[in-house]
């Protein structure tokens, strides 16, 4: 049985440390996997300017969704206009991810289950339960659950649930 190829694949622009990232989010996700390096060599270099020999990618699957890490240089930097999805079904989920995730990454960008990595990748925290209460019917609850949510860093599942009975 031929295994399917993953159609779209993100590829994350790293400087220099796309290795690093690969193993540190392979640490973290379970069914999680380093997949093949790639490496600069000396052709190309006039335009790439890396040294012969380093990492040029690392392929990697996290939780069974694969990615690509690219070293390409300073040139470009990661920012909260895309986002990497982890729905969490408890709260010990949450936390986990929140914890590993949000090491060594700046506090400053924590807000409402969102929060941005050591390398500067940003990252959403979800119960999966939120999208639930803050679709509701009832405009009120929805609003509780929202005004609740905006007050938090990391997303507190029974806050939530609290504010969405009132």
């Amino acid at each position: 049985m031929m295994q399917r190829i993953q159609k779209i694949t993100p590829c994350l622009w790293f400087d220099g440390h796309a290795e690093a990232a690969a193993r540190f989010y392979t640490g973290i996700f379970p069914n999680s996997k380093i997949g093949q390096l790639s490496y600069y060599s000396e052709e190309g270099q006039e335009i790439h300017g890396q040294q012969p020999g380093s990492v040029l990618t690392v392929a990697f699957e996290l939780d069974g969704q694969t990615f690509t890490g690219l070293n390409g240089g300073p040139l470009f930097q990661f920012t909260e206009a895309i986002s990497f999805q982890v729905n969490c079904e408890t709260q010990d989920e949450v936390d986990h991810y929140w914890e590993q995730l949000s090491e060594s990454g700046p506090k400053e960008a924590q807000q409402c289950g969102w929060l941005k990595d050591q390398f500067g990748v940003s990252w959403q925290i979800v119960p999966v339960i939120l999208p639930k209460l803050l679709s509701d019917p009832d405009p009120v609850k929805a609003q509780r659950v929202m005004k609740a949510m905006m007050g938090m860093k990391k997303l507190d599942i029974e806050v939530l649930k609290r504010a969405y009975a009132g």
